[in-house]
């Protein structure tokens, strides 16, 4: 069974930094892309920020020059290193995964369980 195991959220004030990590655990044949979103109390959830397999990292407008995703394959793992963090950021971060896990024919969406990122004035 595939999972998906965030860490790295926090409490920290405006203009610090954190790291985030997750990890994609199980039989996995490939993954087509893996990213960050995030849900803020009474808001959709939204992307954050997407490193697909083999292609172009995305951001999301409002954390770019901010937030750096970055992966290391070998571990199926993906990371957002979030730097000069605004009270705008306060929100549960979710890791995504596309990926085909064994033993399936198409490509599966997964979700992290969810990691509190607040960030205080």
């Amino acid at each position: 069974q595939v999972q998906l195991v965030e860490s790295g959220g926090g409490l920290v004030q405006a203009g610090g930094s954190l790291r985030l990590s997750c990890a994609a655990s199980g039989s996995i044949v490939s993954i087509n892309t893996m990213g960050w979103y995030r849900q803020a109390p009474g808001k959709q959830r939204v992307l954050v920020a997407e490193f697909p397999s083999g292609g172009s990292t995305n951001y999301a407008d409002s954390v770019k020059g901010r937030f750096t995703i970055s992966r290391d394959n070998a571990k199926n793992t993906v990371y957002l290193q979030m730097n000069s963090l605004k009270p705008e950021d306060t929100a549960v971060y979710y890791c995504n995964a596309v990926l085909r896990p064994e033993g399936s024919y198409y490509a599966r969406n997964y979700w992290g369980q969810g990691t509190q990122v607040t960030v205080s004035s």
